[in-house]
Formats: structure tokens, sequence, C-alpha cells
């Protein structure tokens, strides 16, 4: 599994802060059992210390934390952002679909076209026509037929005028 830099750094300050609140922890069991039971001054003194190393932990915790925070809203940043990209992407291919469907129903009703075989092809909104044509009008008629189609942003139109037959 393949994990983001976003995704280690959010696991990394989580183990930093459960390892800092396990210390801290620990180092209050072991300073209380060296203390002598009989001097005032060395307890208020280990009580102090243990103070600060809570103080500490619980600020290096804080920071974890901070940084986890931070770590979890840029990495949903870029979820929605990718979700976003992959969306428009599909709808692009999908819109482009729609046009060369439609345009090869709109050629379908015509009927110089519709008997002809005409290739059309669609990307980002652009059209390519590609076949023949019986003559130049038909050939016209192919393109403002295709211009008509909702989404389509040009067209190419390739079409060659077949020969007369004779």
């Amino acid at each position: 599994m393949k994990m983001s830099s976003r995704t280690l750094t959010t696991m990394s300050a989580s183990t930093v802060l459960l390892a800092a609140l396990a210390l801290a922890g620990c180092n209050r069991n072991t300073e209380q059992a060296q203390a002598p039971a009989d001097s005032g001054a060395g307890v208020a003194q280990s009580e102090q210390r243990m103070e600060q190393k809570v103080d500490q932990a619980q600020a290096n915790a804080e920071r974890g934390m901070d940084n986890a925070a931070n770590a979890v809203k840029g990495a949903a940043q870029d979820a929605t952002e990718a979700t976003k990209n992959a969306a428009a992407e599909v709808g692009d291919k999908v819109g482009d679909a729609m046009i060369t469907t439609t345009v090869n129903a709109e050629l379908a009703k015509d009927p110089k076209l519709s008997a002809l075989k005409i290739n059309v092809d669609t990307a980002d909104g652009k059209v390519a026509l590609r076949g023949t044509a019986p003559d130049s009008a038909s050939r016209e008629r192919a393109t403002q037929l295709a211009m008509a189609v909702k989404g389509v942003v040009s067209v190419d139109n390739q079409l060659t005028i077949e020969p007369a037959k004779s």
C-alpha cells in the first residue's frame, strides 16, 4: 500500500505524542520511587522536575497534535482537489461522447448525408468530420449540422467530395 507523505507525517506525529505521554508517565513513577521519604527539600525538587517534564510532554503533545491536525487538513484538501479534477475529466469525456452521438444523429437525419459513412470524432468540444460527401453543398451542410450541436467549439471538416458517377 502506498502512503502519502502527509499520512506518514500524521502517523509520525501520533507516535511522537504517544511516546512523550508514556515517558512522562514513566518519569513520574521513577522520580517518586527515588525520592527520599524523609527529605522534604528533595521531594519538592523532584516534584518540580516532574512538573517541568509533564509540562514539556504536554507542550510536545500539543505540537504533535497541531502537526497532525495540519497534516489531516492538507490531506483532506488534496483529496477534495483530486476528486474535483477526476469529476471534471470524466465530465469532459462524457460531454465529448454526447457531442459525437448527437452530431451522428443530426447527420443521419439529412437525406444526402445519412447514407454516407462519416466518421465523427470529438475531443474537448472540437469535432472532426472524416469521410465523403456527395457534393460541396452537403459537405458545408455537415459543418453547419455539427456546429449547431450544443457544446461544439469548432468543426474540422475533412470530408472529401465523392467523384461523380458516370
